[in-house]
């Protein structure tokens, strides 16, 4: 897939997409309610990007580790504004409700979170700055990055039957729940494919 323009067919093509095709609600089951931030913005080229970011080292979950922008739901809250708040506190990044253009599934995580991704368009040339207490580097990946040849991996592991998804990026590995939301996203919303990714698994080093 060569990169896409960040342009106003790109953004009715994935309304449309997300549209035409329902995200599956899970039941939270006990599980923690979430919601992580799938931003689309430019690359500065022209081209379509997504926005990942670095998670501080300092904090007490999750440190380090390449993520959305995300967290969990406040009481009285939609996920949409959680998600919207996120990418606020997080990236410095203002977006208006009708910025959403859809979601994507439900994704349990083995930390005990229910994670519901709110997929945003941001504005051309949209002004991020990074909060040092939570994200010390913001990316933008463009969209190709994310289907290059034998990406994302399946591997396989001796504790579950189900496989690990992870993508090989930023000169790294990023596994789920970022991975298998990426994943998804590429599927539905870009080229349009009913995938679903609420089986697909995280490394051991993540369950807790």
């Amino acid at each position: 897939m060569n990169n896409l323009c960040f342009d106003a067919a790109l953004r009715a093509r994935i309304s449309r997409n997300l549209a035409l095709r329902p995200a599956a609600i899970l039941p939270s089951a006990g599980l923690k309610r979430a919601a992580v931030c799938v931003i689309l913005t430019d690359d500065g080229e022209g081209g379509a990007a997504l926005v990942l970011t670095l998670r501080a080292k300092q904090l007490s979950a999750h440190s380090g580790q390449f993520a959305l922008p995300g967290g969990r739901v406040d009481a009285g809250e939609s996920a949409v504004d959680a998600a919207l708040r996120e990418a606020r506190e997080e990236i410095g990044l203002e977006l208006p409700r009708e910025a959403a253009l859809g979601s994507l599934d439900d994704y349990p995580t083995r930390s005990g979170y229910l994670i519901t991704p709110i997929v945003a368009w941001a504005p051309d040339q949209a002004r991020m700055h990074a909060n040092p207490a939570e994200v010390e580097v913001i990316y933008r990946v463009h969209l190709a990055e994310f289907s290059q040849p034998g990406s994302p991996e399946f591997v396989s592991i001796p504790e579950s039957d189900q496989p690990v998804i992870r993508y090989p990026l930023l000169g790294t590995l990023i596994h789920a729940p970022t991975a298998a939301v990426l994943y998804q996203f590429i599927e539905v919303a870009v080229h349009g494919r009913s995938t679903r990714v609420a089986h697909l698994e995280q490394p051991v080093w993540a369950w807790n």
